[in-house]
């Protein structure tokens, strides 16, 4: 049954701009703490992304975070993948280029990379005008931007560059066994996924019961009414899980089967 203190997750508002910096400098805050702490054998293991080791994964986040700094970066990462990873999608050949530019860095040279360029890519967010943000589209350099679910540049800054580093980071604490830090902003981030998950709900609706730090109460379709299925995860489980990343903890999914299955297999984009 539906207590009082459920949440529609539909009804979660996006991120406005400002939370949305304060959010990313926590993030970029919480990664150069984890990367910082990490011994050297760390660097060196495979994590949940295919064929990319805990090194790789950290220069990816700085190439991010670099980008924000010098937009133009992007735009040649993605010309280059084009030549040199004609097997892959504008998205994932320009993370790979980001990579091999970073190739022979150290893993604590890259953990000041991140300090550095992140806190400058937070500045330069806040100066970008909101009319620009709103009007461009990410499908102009990254056609997988139209699976969206908003095509801006908004989006992207206020959502996406909080969401990557912070799945990133639990991919990180998985491979490496760090503890998982979990902070304030860490809420917002879940609440984020959580929208998108409801936004992309077609089915009846659904109770989620999460747990830990993160968890509460939430609702995906029709607040009316008793829910078709009641899923019970801690909320970094569930938020692993809807990336597609391979199972760490359980997830109870209790009810009606066909909505059951839906549920497990919808995926939010990260």
């Amino acid at each position: 049954m539906t207590t009082a203190t459920t949440v529609s997750a539909r009804d979660i508002p996006r991120t406005p701009a400002v939370q949305a910096r304060r959010v990313n400098a926590a993030e970029i805050r919480a990664s150069v703490d984890l990367l910082g702490s990490l011994p050297p054998e760390a660097w060196s293991r495979p994590t949940a992304c295919t064929g990319w080791t805990v090194r790789d994964m950290a220069a990816h986040e700085v190439g991010q975070c670099e980008e924000l700094v010098k937009p133009w970066l992007m735009f040649t990462r993605v010309r280059r993948a084009r030549a040199e990873h004609p097997g892959l999608g504008a998205l994932d050949g320009h993370n790979e280029v980001q990579i091999e530019d970073r190739a022979d860095m150290p893993g604590e040279q890259l953990a000041e990379e991140l300090d550095r360029f992140g806190s400058r890519g937070v500045r330069s967010l806040g100066r970008m005008p909101v009319a620009a943000r709103r009007r461009l589209r990410t499908s102009m350099i990254f056609p997988e931007g139209r699976t969206l679910p908003e095509d801006s540049i908004e989006y992207l800054h206020d959502v996406l560059v909080a969401r990557d580093p912070w799945m990133h980071r639990v991919d990180i604490c998985d491979a490496t066994g760090a503890e998982l830090v979990l902070g304030a902003h860490d809420q917002e981030v879940v609440r984020q996924i959580l929208l998108d998950l409801a936004l992309g709900w077609t089915g009846p609706p659904c109770q989620l019961e999460l747990s830990g730090p993160l968890g509460g109460s939430y609702r995906i379709g029709d607040l009316a009414g008793p829910p078709a299925v009641t899923l019970r995860a801690d909320a970094v489980v569930l938020a692993r899980h809807l990336s597609g990343r391979p199972a760490r903890g359980e997830i109870e999914l209790d009810g009606d089967e066909e909505t059951a299955a839906a549920l497990a297999a919808a995926r939010v984009i990260f």
